[in-house]
């Protein structure tokens, strides 16, 4: 199964990420999305489990969106909220994680699976516009679980993105 791995996305679906998103069978937003037009969107192309970011508090979802979520899929116990530090890396096997616009992924000592899939629309790295995407087996086995760097379609263009992304 292919989970694609999205946050911070602030209201803005690029083509890029769109373009990547297409045969997912699940996308796992970490918070921020910040429009619920957005949210629709992303559910018309996969299963989309989400969890509340910072500036997430002025919209409604759905009863589903929380501050973390739990869910369990492929045999493996998944758990998504925007900030790491409030994740509890004892009861899953895959955190997942936003908030800091920095992409990342690695396994905790304890064997866990973390990732932060940076952001598509305001990425804080010299990367630039990022995703992850975990692709799993139904027996709990994870096959591969990678960052994706996206198409930059403000690069040459001043601007918010551009102030962040070079930081």
């Amino acid at each position: 199964m292919r989970y694609d791995i999205i946050s911070d996305t602030h209201g803005h679906l690029s083509k890029a990420l769109l373009d990547a998103l297409e045969g997912a069978d699940m996308i796992i937003h970490a918070g921020d999305c910040c429009s619920l037009q957005d949210y629709l969107c992303l559910q018309q192309i996969a299963r989309v489990v989400m969890c509340l970011g910072n500036n997430d508090a002025y919209v409604d979802y759905s009863p589903a969106v929380k501050r973390m979520v739990r869910i369990f899929s492929s045999n493996l116990r998944w758990e998504v909220c925007h900030y790491q530090e409030r994740l509890d890396l004892a009861t899953c096997d895959v955190a997942i994680c936003g908030h800091t616009h920095r992409p990342f992924v690695r396994r905790e000592p304890n064997g866990v699976l973390l990732m932060n899939p940076g952001s598509p629309t305001y990425p804080r790295t010299s990367m630039g516009p990022t995703m992850g995407r975990i692709v799993a087996a139904d027996d709990g086995t994870i096959q591969s679980a990678q960052i994706l760097q996206l198409a930059d379609e403000d690069e040459g263009r001043p601007g918010f993105a551009r102030f962040f992304s070079r930081r």
